[in-house]
């Protein structure tokens, strides 16, 4: 993915699992007030596999890239933000951690993505500094995406807001790999891979009207030759349209930078709709 970006000069947000940085850990962690067992796989199952426990040299070659890519957080451990059993004390350990982390690799973090998109403990993220997070798509994944946007008439553009706490609000547009499996195997056989149409789809609207279409993906969906062509197809188009128009990339630190006028969530602000 790092690779296919350079090849375009496409920034990308790339949000980081505080964990990943890691050389090493105890596998208990008991200094942080996660729930009985969270830990546990560390301990067992993963044991004496630390290739999916840590991986400081993936972070590293995102840093080392030539194309200016945004460090983003993803959380210490994954920890669902949104979940009951995860109270106020777990999510502030989850980003204090991350940003010491952070710190450490002398990076800053402006953006939170939630792991699996469960937003929760908003004031957390502003008190810590954040700028702005990433909420769930208007439409939904796979096939039901292409429902929304013929029969009910969606767009897969996004209008970032303010919110209450002073953070950006930057939903998401299209989860690239929401269309999988058996499914995905007859389509590509009879038509073509419906992922990269609805893509190319998305870049065309961006192009015509305001707004942004925010695509999305975890770097692990990649996982066949058939998975690095899709992400090809998707990145060449939109470096396409990109010189044909003045269509612009950014990153979600450029968009908030951009709809906040550099006002930090710190600041007093008031909620608010602003398009691109």
């Amino acid at each position: 993915m790092v690779d296919l970006l350079e090849e375009y000069r496409i920034p990308a947000t790339w949000a980081i699992v505080g964990h990943l940085m890691l050389e090493s850990c105890d596998g208990r962690h008991a200094d942080h007030p996660a729930p009985d067992g969270w830990f546990e796989r560390e301990r067992t199952d993963w044991q004496d596999r630390e290739e999916i426990r840590f991986g400081p040299d993936l972070v590293r070659d995102v840093l080392e890239s030539d194309v200016d890519h945004e460090f983003a957080s993803h959380s210490f451990s994954h920890v669902l933000f949104g979940r009951p059993e995860t109270d106020r004390e777990l999510a502030v350990a989850e980003l204090e951690r991350s940003l010491e982390i952070a710190s450490d690799w002398n990076q800053s973090v402006d953006s939170f993505i939630y792991p699996r998109n469960e937003v929760g403990h908003r004031d957390v993220l502003a008190e810590q500094g954040i700028q702005a997070y990433r909420s769930r798509s208007p439409t939904r994944y796979g096939i039901r995406c292409i429902f929304d946007l013929t029969v009910l008439n969606k767009s897969l553009l996004v209008t970032p807001t303010i919110d209450e706490y002073g953070l950006v609000d930057i939903p998401a547009s299209l989860f690239l790999f929401g269309f999988e499996g058996s499914a995905r195997t007859v389509a590509e056989s009879v038509w073509d891979d419906p992922m990269v149409a609805l893509a190319r789809y998305g870049i065309d609207q961006a192009t015509e009207r305001d707004g942004i279409f925010h695509m999305w993906l975890h770097p692990n969906n990649l996982t066949h030759e058939r998975d690095d062509r899709r992400m090809r197809a998707i990145l060449s188009y939109l470096a396409q349209r990109r010189a044909e128009t003045d269509l612009t990339v950014e990153t979600m630190a450029d968009v908030a930078n951009r709809v906040t006028g550099g006002i930090t969530a710190e600041a007093d602000a008031r909620p608010t709709v602003t398009r691109s």
